[in-house]
């Protein structure tokens, strides 16, 4: 479709397990809109927004391609560019997600993020398009797999979990924060959080008690935890062989 060709070549191998290169514990994973992600550590990654950045080119060849004589040669030249675009846009996405998914199992082996309802997101016409751009089930599947493959553990938070509206400090609750409230202090400890590493450092802290939990001690975040999505069986093959 896009004038390029992809060759898949299947073979067995004794490839050793990848190495983590470093050890920095836990870390909590925010996703948003304005940026990528926000972690824990207060480090910000901005996501490249392929879409939103090459929206007016994507614009101008749709109605060029629009207006063209059906079955003519300029028709097949105007889909072949559109094409071509479409893929440079999902080639710059993915590969954002590639380079941040790494970094993160390389450095932590234990992640906590949240279970988006994404579907429910999308409804949002004012944010739907810089949703979409961000791919956010594509950046927990390639998690979950990279950080099995290193032995690590994702820790996915139930949707309802209030990661956002709750004080990481003292875990007080805050109902009334809208989604324009970036900044925001607790009327219970009187904590300034910024909204997104807030909402990172809770999740941290529920990766962290939901290890202790599984060990038999008492934890904080069980109610609020869901399975991680097992690995495949071709990984579990490919990981047991090696």
């Amino acid at each position: 479709m896009a004038d390029r060709w992809f060759v898949s070549i299947t073979v067995d191998t004794h490839d050793p397990l990848p190495v983590r290169t470093e050890n920095q514990g836990a870390v909590g994973v925010d996703l948003g809109v304005s940026a990528l992600a926000t972690l824990s550590t207060g480090e910000i990654v901005p996501g490249p927004k392929a879409h939103t950045a090459l929206l007016a080119r994507l614009r101008r060849l749709s109605r060029g391609f629009s207006r063209k004589q059906l079955k003519s040669r300029n028709r097949e030249k105007a889909r072949r560019k559109l094409a071509r675009l479409h893929a440079r846009i999902a080639n710059i996405r993915v590969d954002a997600l590639h380079k941040l998914t790494t970094d993160l199992a390389r450095r932590f082996p234990l992640i906590g993020i949240e279970d988006l309802n994404v579907k429910g997101m999308m409804r949002n016409h004012h944010l739907a398009r810089s949703i979409a751009d961000m791919s956010f089930h594509e950046f927990r599947r390639q998690l979950e797999y990279k950080v099995a493959a290193r032995s690590g553990q994702v820790v996915v938070a139930d949707r309802w979990y209030p990661s956002s509206k709750m004080c990481s400090v003292c875990h007080g609750y805050t109902e009334d924060l809208t989604l324009s409230t970036r900044q925001w202090t607790c009327s219970r400890c009187g904590s300034k959080h910024d909204r997104d590493v807030n909402a990172a450092i809770n999740l941290k802290n529920l990766a962290v008690s939901s290890t202790v939990s599984a060990c038999g001690e008492e934890g904080a975040g069980g109610d609020f935890m869901t399975a991680v999505k097992p690995a495949s069986k071709k990984q579990e093959i490919s990981l047991k062989s090696a």
